[in-house]
């Protein structure tokens, strides 16, 4: 309360007054920004695709269900919290793609959220300095600080986590995909058919890429030209893999190739880079146990080989002395 006296004497305003202020301005940031989050905006195409896979294949994890719009609550303050700088804008949307939030308003509501906790955690530190009546202004501009930079660094850190645990899924979940897509096109099921009877047999294993292939069929089956909804399905996942086989895959559409072969090939080059990868990392093993040895079990070692010698060199020149 001494505190929230002291700032409310350098800005002419009683502390009840200054109290009430704050308060009423960290509750309409809270709801409005809440509000914003749970109840986001999609578009008509987004509808329609959901409405396909919800009858296409009831289990995919590509259901999105119907929300209603709130286009005239984000577009007025869209333009102040949106960064101007045009590649960070892009990098922040390739980063909510890649860990699976793909509404138009999914940027929008990142950044509201980054902006409420960087306003509402400095007036939460501040109204809570009241039951801190030892706190000095120096103590609560430091704290201030801290809590804004929380705040802004916060979501980018549990959207980076989110992001890799989702692409350590499709990571995983892409061997078993591939070598089911070469059985099914050597089978003599289409491209189309392929894809959807994958995505179906994964659904339970791999349900992260099992949605994203069910999305790829859906596109195609709206009209999107297969080519760009390939594309796409290597824009969401943001893995090196699948975009390698989605080149491969455009390529062989392109030059009339046999798939089969192509994916065969691919296959073959994919397990090929896979026992290089684990060679590789069996490789460093030695290498990473060099510190665990040195800081835990050779000082163990030493102390129980050399101890009992140096505590009697001790005992003896004690003696001597």
């Amino acid at each position: 309360m001494e505190t929230l006296s002291q700032l409310g004497a350098v800005i002419g305003m009683s502390s009840g007054t200054l109290f009430a202020l704050l308060t009423g301005i960290t509750v309409f940031c809270v709801g409005a920004i809440i509000t914003g989050i749970y109840v986001s905006a999609q578009n008509p195409l987004k509808r329609r695709l959901s409405a396909a896979v919800q009858q296409e294949a009831p289990l995919a994890t590509a259901q999105r269900k119907p929300q209603r719009d709130l286009t005239g609550l984000i577009d007025p303050i869209a333009r102040y919290i949106l960064p101007q700088d045009g590649e960070e804008r892009t990098r922040a949307n390739e980063n909510l793609i890649h860990a699976g939030f793909r509404s138009e308003k999914a940027l929008p509501y990142y950044y509201g959220l980054k902006t409420l906790l960087a306003l509402g955690l400095p007036l939460i530190v501040f109204v809570a300095s009241r039951w801190m009546p030892e706190w000095t202004i120096t103590n609560l501009g430091f704290a201030l600080l801290a809590a804004a930079f929380v705040g802004v660094t916060l979501p980018n850190f549990v959207l980076e986590k989110i992001k890799n645990n989702r692409i350590k899924k499709l990571r995983n979940g892409f061997p078993d995909a591939l070598d089911l897509l070469v059985v099914c096109v050597e089978a003599g099921l289409g491209l189309g058919a392929a894809i959807d009877r994958v995505a179906r047999d994964l659904d339970v294993s791999h349900t992260e890429l099992a949605g994203e292939l069910t999305l790829v069929n859906v596109e195609m089956r709206a009209g999107v030209e297969r080519p760009v909804a390939l594309k796409n399905l290597a824009d969401r996942s943001g893995l090196a893999d699948i975009r390698g086989l989605v080149g491969l895959l455009v390529q062989t559409m392109r030059f009339g190739t046999s798939i089969a072969d192509a994916l065969r090939v691919y296959s073959e080059e994919f397990r090929d880079k896979r026992m290089q990868k684990a060679e590789e990392q069996a490789a460093k093993i030695g290498t990473k146990l060099i510190f665990p040895l040195v800081t835990c079990l050779f000082p163990s070692f030493f102390i129980v080989a050399i101890g009992p010698a140096v505590l009697r060199m001790i005992n003896v020149f004690g003696q001597l002395g």
